[in-house]
């Protein structure tokens, strides 16, 4: 989940177009670097779930972390474009096999350069079952990963993964993968300090990258409180800060952190809460952005709760999904800054359609949900509660709320929220399989590929496929796309494998979310990228 953010109509545009830069009416677009380079940014955050540790980062308060204080060997543009940034070249003759050469220069925080074997080492480390990370799976193309993610593993190291020298190892994929070097500017691709390996969990609490921030001091990590970075002066990279750094105030109520901003106490949220989406463009004059971003919100009914398993499970899903009043959610409670879903990816991708097979199970229709409902029944009748599990400090029960309502008003059944105080609370029983229900869920991309959405969260061992959701010709069709070299078969694949998901629903989808953002009179130049996350080294302090 990480890390789930659209116009007032879904539009099917490329990533590219779905940028917009602000700044306050006194700045032209773009900004002018009039701004304090040494002042410090107050940005919103929540209470990451586990030590920033790039492989075990998977939901979106760590992951902007994370993201700050480390450079991968790519890196994306505001638009979603993507640059080399430690990598001098990423070089391939058959997209199956690569070799990957570094610039030189690059050093972590603490001295230490980066090699080869930084890179080698840490996704290596990632891969291993042992290990237990949560984003070992973005390894899965690498030939050598199903001998190191087995349960007993036999081997600790990857065998398509070879150091050449400092400054060069090569990559042998299972598979030919032209888009592969397009995800590498993910978290779970970044380097690590030879550092790390002595003690992970300590490393995680204060992580040293190689990226344009870095954690201000031993500790500034204050727990539910703040985290707080400042520039790296030896970074030299494509993210250059043009502010001093950024303390992640981490609320954890939305509502209070709006309550910030309105004060100037907080410089940017990007995420308002639902309290505020028909008055925060007012609220905040010429400070505000609305705009599509590369995220959808779902909610995952895992198949080992009772009732759905198995044909029954399914019929049960795509009643509920055929239950809810989508447009009027996303009218009423959030002012048309969300998009009632159609798929499992996000208009703000190139590939999006929605005319895809199945796609009637994700549109009211009572009628349809009561007889699917029925026909549910006649396998084994309905008993208890049908619950949604959601974080309380992310601003969701209104949804939960009204979502709940039009599955008991259709379906005739209890329905109803079941709130958890924190995301990271959340987030670890729904890791741990110890959620007892649904679950709020969603994803914001973390490279602009349909695929990434896709592969992590469904196909068989995905790192957030957190329903343990398995078929094999969605697995089958996937792979395929991730190999197939003409553009229109891949895209006919991939629709192919949506279609099944449409059918089997692991998670309902519910609606595209915009990037619904505000800012301080303090700040200038506020960019939102195409995932719905700020641009914070862009942003000026007045």
């Amino acid at each position: 989940m990480r890390r789930t953010r659209i116009a007032t109509a879904a539009v099917a545009v490329v990533v590219g177009a779905a940028l917009v830069t602000a700044c306050s009416s006194s700045d032209s677009a773009g900004g002018g670097g009039s701004g304090d380079g040494s002042a410090i940014i107050n940005a919103w955050s929540g209470e990451p779930q586990n030590p920033l540790v790039p492989t075990n980062t998977s939901e979106n308060t760590g992951g902007r972390v994370v993201d700050s204080i480390f450079a991968g060997l790519v890196s994306y543009t505001p638009e979603g474009g993507v640059e080399n940034e430690v990598a001098e070249s990423i070089d391939t003759t058959d997209g199956q096999n690569y070799t990957v050469t570094l610039k030189d220069g690059w050093t972590f925080t603490d001295g230490s350069p980066v090699t080869a074997k930084s890179f080698v080492d840490a996704w290596n480390y990632g891969a291993l079952s042992t290990n237990a990370q949560l984003q070992g799976s973005f390894f899965d193309p690498i030939q050598g990963y199903d001998e190191v993610a087995a349960e007993n593993p036999t081997v600790q190291t990857m065998s398509g993964l070879q150091v050449v020298d400092d400054k060069t190892f090569t990559i042998q994929l299972k598979q030919p993968e032209a888009a592969f070097p397009d995800r590498l500017g993910f978290a779970a691709y970044y380097p690590l300090p030879e550092v790390a390996y002595a003690d992970m969990a300590a490393f995680g609490e204060n992580p040293i990258g190689n990226g344009p921030y870095k954690f201000a001091q031993e500790g500034a990590w204050q727990h539910n409180v703040r985290i707080d970075l400042v520039t790296n002066p030896d970074y030299d990279g494509n993210r250059k800060p043009v502010n001093g750094g950024i303390n992640f105030i981490l609320y954890s109520n939305l509502d209070t952190a709006y309550t910030d901003l309105l004060s100037n106490n907080v410089d940017v949220l990007d995420n308002v809460p639902s309290s505020a989406v028909t008055t925060f463009e007012t609220d905040l004059p010429d400070r505000t952005v609305n705009q599509p971003s590369a995220s959808i919100e779902t909610f995952t009914i895992p198949g080992r709760l009772a009732h759905f398993g198995g044909e029954e499970g399914v019929l049960r899903r795509q009643a509920i999904s055929k239950a809810i009043n989508r447009d009027q959610i996303t009218e009423q409670i959030f002012n048309n800054t969300r998009t009632p879903a159609k798929d499992f990816t996000s208009p703000a991708i190139e590939g999006y359609t929605d005319s895809l097979e199945n796609e009637g199970n994700v549109e009211y229709d009572p009628e349809g949900a009561k007889e699917l409902w029925a026909r549910a029944d006649a396998i084994a009748p309905w008993s208890g509660t049908f619950a949604i599990a959601y974080n309380s400090d992310g601003g969701h029960q209104e949804w939960v709320d009204a979502v709940t309502n039009s599955i008991r008003n259709t379906l005739g059944i209890e329905a109803q929220g079941a709130p958890y105080p924190t995301f990271a609370q959340l987030r670890t029983e729904a890791t741990n399989r110890t959620i007892p229900t649904a679950f709020r869920s969603g994803w914001q991309g973390d490279y602009p590929q349909q695929y990434g959405f896709l592969a992590q969260n469904y196909q068989t061992g995905g790192s957030s496929n957190d329903g343990d959701y398995s078929n094999p010709e969605f697995d089958r069709l996937l792979r395929e796309s991730a190999s197939e070299t003409d553009k229109d078969k891949a895209q006919d694949l991939i629709n192919q494998a949506q279609s099944i998901l449409l059918n089997d629903l692991p998670a309902v989808p519910n609606w595209y979310r915009n990037a619904a953002s505000g800012w301080s009179e303090n700040v200038s130049n506020v960019q939102i990228g195409w995932d719905g996350i700020p641009i914070y080294y862009a942003i000026e302090k007045n």
